[in-house]
């Protein structure tokens, strides 16, 4: 008898850890979109000139090369693009069950708001981090162990932050 009261105890949380799971990546999906934007979009000819204009500081670049108008602008349309997929999904039980935002509650501007915040959070946290990163004489495509996984993760929830807040499991998923 208790073996399998634990056993369904067990399944239980399984459950609940894959929902976690689940709903942690789902709400950070148009930030995790608006950080791959620039790599997919840099065939793209249009927009190509450095955030930093070439600008030195104690010799080095503020941000680096790689750090483009078009992948800012891409970063901040996918992000747009993903809240608004989510907000088309919203339609089917399954999405709805595992989003912690109800985006058929939204009008199309706070969802746009919402796509914008997402996408422009997660490329001023790599924007940061490459500036620091050239503070430290870490090159362009050269690894900043942690940082490297942290920095888009942290900008989004900042400005996402008046909107929503993750319960802390969520949160706990998403960091990790």
């Amino acid at each position: 008898l208790l073996s399998g009261h634990l056993s369904r105890c067990l399944r239980s949380f399984t459950h609940l850890r894959m929902n976690t799971i689940i709903e942690a990546l789902y709400f950070m999906l148009p930030a995790y979109l608006a950080n791959m934007a620039p790599v997919l979009t840099k065939w793209i000819p249009l927009f190509d000139t450095p955030l930093d204009h070439g600008v030195r500081l104690h010799g080095n670049r503020l941000f680096g090369s790689h750090k483009t108008y078009r992948g800012l602008i891409a970063g901040v349309l996918f992000g747009i693009a993903a809240v608004l997929l989510q907000a088309a999904l919203m339609r089917y039980q399954f999405w709805k069950d595992h989003s912690l935002i109800a985006y058929d509650l939204f009008p199309a501007g706070a969802l746009i708001l919402l796509g914008v915040c997402f996408g422009l959070g997660a490329l001023l946290g790599d924007l940061i981090k490459s500036f620091f990163k050239r503070r430290l004489g870490i090159g362009d495509g050269r690894p900043f162990i942690l940082f490297d996984q942290l920095d888009f993760v942290i900008g989004a929830l900042l400005l996402v932050s008046p909107f929503i807040v993750p319960p802390a499991p969520h949160l706990i998923v998403i960091i990790l």
